[in-house]
């Protein structure tokens, strides 16, 4: 499974119906999140659902994931 598959299946199984969209590599990403979940939430809280679902990729000097370059999170 590549970065990109592990990011996209970490979110969406944190997210419930959320689908998740990731793309980059280098270990850098850009990720776009469609969920329901984010109605009503102000754009810091949508980002911090994600951010805590790929907590674990991003963790330590080793990790696959250094940075996210665009997050985009809406509902439809």
């Amino acid at each position: 499974m590549s970065i990109e598959e592990e990011v996209k299946a970490a979110i969406e199984q944190a997210i419930e119906g959320s689908v998740a969209t990731v793309s980059g590599g280098g270990g850098h990403f850009e990720i776009e999140v469609v969920s329901e979940i984010f109605a009503g939430k102000r754009i810091l809280e949508q980002q911090r659902l994600v951010y805590s679902a790929i907590a674990h990729l991003m963790a330590g000097d080793a990790a696959p994931v250094h940075a996210v370059d665009r997050m985009v999170c809406r509902t439809s």
